[in-house]
């Protein structure tokens, strides 16, 4: 008679999550919904691994938009080796609640990712680049005048900064302007990228009720993107810590 033999079927238990470490993290993106792992990890100075782990376990894994065919422009990228040697520019619309659409001007250096100059303004125009980009040369240089060392401050070719107005302030603070290739914003890369975080993590978070209420949240979110959000393009760094970094090895 033949010999019947019996298999096992082992059966694996559930995975175990740190109750501290679930409910630290669990807070932080309930607050955040945008906010991935290694952002996580990096405010809260948890291993990364460990907080991956807990994501996929618990299925709180950020959702990544669908991602095409995207062909490659044949022109330099929007980045920099070193601060102040590319800047970037570029404008949004923001619903400010009662009193409708409002429009924000950003600066940014694309070697640092720092948001130096921002506006928020119901017009539009040409004042409100012009405001954001006078900011940005205040925060850097501490005051408002030509800059020593000549560089480039890249944009798309909307009419504001092709405007005689904006050109003419450029020149007299002694940058250079780039234009990107017409309907290509992935030229300007750097800054269309943190205008979306800032949407995700800030703008479509929050209810404004009015352009003084949107100007505080986006402020308020800007001095935490500067000062405390890790960034995974700068080894999580924050951009504050890259630039003094770099003055320290200068």
């Amino acid at each position: 008679m033949p010999r019947r033999t019996v298999y096992y079927k082992p059966i694996k238990s559930a995975p175990k999550v740190q109750e501290q470490f679930e409910k630290t993290i669990k807070a932080m993106i309930e607050e955040n919904p945008s906010f991935g792992y290694r952002t996580v990890a990096g405010l809260l100075g948890f291993n990364k691994n460990t907080v991956q782990r807990i994501f996929q376990i618990r299925h709180w894994q950020v959702r990544k938009r669908p991602v095409g065919f995207r062909p490659r422009v044949q022109v330099s990228p929007s980045v920099a080796s070193a601060p102040d040697e590319r800047w970037a520019t570029d404008m949004c619309r923001i619903w400010a609640g009662r009193d409708g659409w409002a429009v924000l001007a950003l600066v940014i250096d694309c070697h640092t990712r720092e948001l130096l100059g921002w506006h928020l303004s119901r017009s539009g125009k040409a004042k409100t680049a012009e405001s954001a980009l006078e900011q940005a040369l205040i925060a850097r240089y501490g005051c408002l005048g030509r800059v020593d060392e000549p560089f480039l401050l890249r944009s798309d070719n909307g009419l504001v900064f092709t405007s005689r107005s904006f050109t003419a302030l450029v020149r007299s603070y002694g940058l250079r302007q780039e234009f990107i290739t017409p309907h290509t914003p992935e030229q300007n890369g750097i800054v269309e990228r943190v205008i979306r975080t800032l949407k995700e993590q800030c703008v479509h978070c929050t209810r404004f009720e009015t352009p003084q209420h949107a100007s505080r949240s986006i402020g308020e979110w800007i001095h935490f993107y500067n000062n405390e959000r890790p960034h995974q393009a700068l080894a999580m760094a924050t951009p504050a810590e890259v630039y003094e970094n770099f003055k320290l090895a200068a």
